[in-house]
């Protein structure tokens, strides 16, 4: 469908021109380059491993160098700055930008450096800090914190764990001391600690030291040849020079800001070259030639192949791949289709000779999208926002730019499935018509309200899954009969058309079930007799083709009757499609219960005022929680009940060599 054709891209050329060819591709980013099987003597793969270690360790330094900027001298942005994308920089641009990259890294460098400084500084400073912390208990002391005592004399510095009194210690010493002769005096004391300064004689001293040891005494952490407030001061003067190099530093720091933009196009430069060297370790190479294989887009192959040729001395082959090999995917659709590629991408890719299922997919996830919203009002802000996005942001990267493409068009869908049920914000115009203006305006749906007739709506929504898994077993269909697989057609599609149809059918005939499903028809008995036979023919031809790839016959038959028992998948898959009247439901009822609570108070002032916040708070998580709930609920829908019918994916996406960079987009004229 809408795979596009691949060509093999076979290049030899002059090794001296070998950069500017590769500069040429990447520029175009158009070729897949693909590991080189050109063999003989004198040709060799080039060793790259070393430059490309060096590129890698230089843009590990510059994104370091602006994380640093980025924290240290931010640049004020929007919250929607993620949608603003690269920048645009022409090749002149380009080229006076690499003539200053070791500049640049040098200034990166720098950068680094003065951060380290920075932060050396800063927990220097904070060590100081918390030693003055740490001996502002012990200020009092007019004695260096190491002081031992005199000839005669022990001194004892130290804290015990707990709040203590001056009389309580020397009543524990004379308790279990009673001839020691001590001098005590309380320095400091917290419910944490005391403080303490105990003298004794050296007699004394390991007597005395085990029973304040029994009692948690410690030596103070920090000691010094200085008093406690002398080392204090020395401590605040060193935690100041540090505070103001590390000012210093971050001055610095912050003046080196206006290289943001060189910091930013330099890593883009190396990735480019990484990207390069990449390429260059795919290749062959001799003494004055290389070459490079790799898979382009038909579409563009003959141009290439001229522009290379016209432009240097080399020869190009394009020619169909290889057998045995398996070109890369590249999906085009057009504007309608192509938003919900990242959704088929996201399954897999179109494997060996799929095709691709975007175009069908996309009706039906756009329609199923808006029918799990189901909200006029919800559908226009979705169209408004988007629309506004996109123009507001030029430069958007292509993937954001589809994702809003596509919630646009959910958005238009979301907006025709409200109408059709009556729903805008709710009931939201009726609540404010009868709450501030005394009316009985409403604005009636054109077809029904799923509020007012659930099970109305689940027939319906079983009914958009029976054609979504028949329209899934049809390109089954369509695809088998293109490839030559009439038979495989008939056995996995037809068979099941017939007994899935015709039960369904046949059920339209039976009373009870038209009761309990509330149907006001039903089919003549003639036609339920005839889709009972088309049921039991599909049975039969399921049980004797399903074992067709075993030549036993009792396995083949044993493998008929357990493809068979798949009729219960089936009959899971579309009740799995009541999740279609939950969410729908879910998106209504929520949305009127906030409208029921911002009424609450009834007309007046007040009650505009708490209608007012109310709505706006209430709505905006009924909308975000049911977008998510949409999305993630509507995948479900295509990637189990829809693709498990025909699609199998495991492509490999098309990634072609270019300037896959962060911060810039390269353009030329031409």
């Amino acid at each position: 469908m809408a795979v596009v054709p691949m060509k093999h891209l076979t290049l030899c050329g002059m090794k001296k021109d070998r950069k500017a060819i590769l500069e040429l591709l990447q520029r175009r980013g158009v070729v897949e380059i693909t590991p080189c099987s050109v063999s003989g003597d004198g040709y060799q793969t080039p060793d790259v491993t070393d430059r490309l270690v060096n590129f890698e360790q230089t843009i590990h330094i510059l994104n370091q160098a602006l994380a640093i900027l980025d924290r240290e001298a931010p640049v004020p942005s929007s919250p929607l700055a993620s949608l603003e994308g690269r920048q645009f920089m022409t090749l002149e641009d380009y080229e006076t930008f690499s003539q200053d990259q070791e500049e640049t890294c040098r200034v990166a460098r720098h950068l680094i450096e003065l951060d380290r400084q920075m932060a050396e500084n800063r927990a220097e400073a904070l060590k100081c800090r918390t030693q003055q912390e740490m001996l502002v208990p012990w200020k009092e002391l007019d004695v260096p914190l190491s002081t031992q005592g005199t000839r005669d004399t022990v001194v004892l510095i130290g804290s015990l764990p707990e709040a203590c009194t001056a009389s309580d210690i020397l009543e524990l010493l004379a308790r279990e001391q009673p001839q020691a002769s001590v001098s005590l005096e309380i320095l400091h004391s917290s419910p944490q600690q005391t403080c303490l300064f105990l003298l004794c004689l050296k007699e004394d001293m390991p007597a005395v030291l085990d029973s304040l040891n029994s009692c948690g005494f410690a030596r103070p952490a920090l000691s010094g040849e200085e008093s406690p407030a002398a080392m204090i001061r020395q401590l605040e003067k060193q935690a100041a020079e540090y505070e103001e190099q590390a000012a210093a530093a971050q001055k610095e720091l912050v003046s080196c800001s206006g290289f943001r933009d060189a910091l930013r196009f330099t890593a883009d430069y190396y990735a480019m070259r990484v990207e390069k060297y990449q390429v260059i370790g795919r290749s062959v190479e001799s003494k004055r030639l290389f070459f490079l294989t790799g898979y382009l887009p038909e579409q563009v192959a003959a141009g290439l192949a001229q522009e290379i040729e016209s432009s240097f001395p080399a020869a190009v082959q394009i020619e169909s791949p290889p057998e045995g090999e398996t070109p890369p995917v590249l999906l085009r659709n057009n504007n309608f289709n192509s938003p919900v590629e990242s959704v088929v991408e996201s399954y897999g890719l179109p494997g060996s000779g799929e095709r691709d299922p975007t175009s069908v997919m996309a009706i039906f996830y756009y329609f199923l999208f808006g029918m799990m919203l189901s909200d006029a009002a919800y559908g226009l802000i979705m169209v408004i926002v988007t629309t506004l996005l996109m123009r507001k942001f030029p430069r958007m990267e292509h993937g954001m730019r589809q994702s809003l493409r596509m919630f646009r068009f959910c958005g238009i869908s979301t907006i025709g499935w409200g109408v059709l049920f009556g729903s805008y914000m709710g009931d939201a115009p009726a609540i404010i018509a009868s709450t501030f203006f005394g009316s009985d305006f409403s604005i009636p749906p054109l077809w029904f309200s799923p509020v007012d007739e659930p099970m109305r709506m689940l027939m319906f929504s079983f009914l958009i899954g029976i054609v979504h898994i028949f329209v899934g077993l049809g390109v089954k269909l369509v695809n088998d009969c293109r490839d030559g697989h009439v038979k495989d057609a008939v056995y996995d599609v037809v068979f099941w058309y017939l007994l899935v149809g015709g039960g369904i059918v046949w059920l339209l005939t039976v009373p009870a079930f038209l009761n309990m499903a509330g149907l006001t028809f039903h089919l003549p008995s003639p036609v339920g007799t005839v889709a009972a036979v088309c049921a039991g023919v599909g049975a039969l031809g399921i049980i004797l083709t399903s074992g067709r790839d075993s030549k036993n016959p009792v396995k083949r038959l044993l493998k008929g009757l357990y493809g068979l028992y798949n009729v219960t998948g089936y009959l899971s898959d579309i009740l799995s499609y009541s999740r279609l009247l939950a969410l729908g439901l879910a998106t209504g009822v929520i949305a009127t219960v906030f409208n029921k609570m911002g009424s609450m108070m009834g007309g007046g002032i007040a009650g505009a005022i708490l209608f007012i916040v109310v709505f706006l708070i209430g709505h905006l998580l009924n909308i975000g929680i049911n977008l998510l709930g949409a999305y993630v609920h509507t995948n479900r829908l295509q990637f189990v009940e829809f693709f498990g019918k025909f699609y199998e994916g495991g492509g490999k996406k098309f990634s072609p060599f270019g300037a896959h960079t962060r911060y810039y987009k390269f353009k030329e004229d031409k």
